[in-house]
């Protein structure tokens, strides 16, 4: 057992890449605690079962390590302080923080409005961004903490379609740099995953047989693909890591 307390944002689907996060970190020991906002995932074509995140709660427990669990807006102001709050009262202050809560919708330069950019914004940016400097505020142990930041390629070539998504994601980018910088004398690393296009139950047969011919090893992401890469950055093994954009998309080719 690490002992050490890990949050991931973003959590309501079973089919997630979130929920692959908590699988595999509490396959390593690390307990865990996330977040979930169902409102989001009803509004999206994938939806959700109102019951996903129990399941997932009860299945986490059962690999023996504390879990617990919060719906919350992140978009609220004091969604940070109510999110480290709560996981400070049940399992302790965090060593780690997920970043992978997101918002996305399609739209480009024709249909794009304020309304539109400004929920990307709001969920992508500002809550990654207010949840981050509010972890890094209160961390006191020296060394071991952890961000990582869930990305999307924005650099690795344009994303027609989803220009308010890559505005944002691209934003994330830019923050992780940025961010690694200020945080490395307090013992925290902060990396970004890009786990490039990931079969979360989103993609229609026509979607898959598109992209297949685009990874050379033939198959799509899966969200165990990134779910193992983090693994990995948030481990001792990685203390050197930071700063860094990591494309574990399997050679994915634009």
């Amino acid at each position: 057992m690490t002992e050490k307390i890990a949050i991931i944002t973003g959590v309501s689907r079973l089919r997630g890449i979130g929920a692959a996060i908590c699988k595999e970190l509490a396959d390593a020991g690390y307990h865990i605690f996330f977040t979930y906002w169902t409102e989001y995932d009803k509004e999206m074509p994938w939806s959700i079962e109102a019951d996903e995140p129990l399941k997932l709660k009860e299945e986490l427990l059962k690999k023996g390590i504390k879990v617990s669990c919060m719906e919350l807006d992140l978009t609220e102001n004091d969604a940070p302080e109510q999110l480290l709050n709560k996981v400070s009262e049940q399992l302790g202050y965090p060593d780690i923080l997920i970043n992978n809560a997101a918002y996305s919708t399609n739209n480009d330069f024709s249909q794009i409005t304020a309304e539109e950019l400004d929920k990307h914004y709001m969920v992508n940016v500002r809550a990654t961004t207010l949840l981050s400097s509010k972890f890094a505020q209160g961390f006191d142990k020296k060394s071991g903490g952890r961000i990582v930041n869930i990305t999307s390629g924005q650099f690795q070539g344009p994303m027609p379609g989803e220009l308010a998504y890559a505005t944002t994601k691209g934003a994330v980018d830019a923050l992780t740099i940025t961010l690694s910088a200020e945080l490395a004398p307090l013992g925290i690393t902060v990396n970004a995953i890009n786990p490039g296009p990931t079969d979360t139950g989103w993609m229609t047969e026509e979607i898959k047989n598109g992209l297949k011919p685009l990874f050379p090893f033939g198959r799509i992401g899966k969200p165990e693909d990134a779910a193992k890469t983090i693994k990995f950055i948030v481990s001792d093994e990685a203390e050197w890591i930071t700063g860094q954009i990591i494309h574990s998309e399997g050679g994915f080719k634009r």
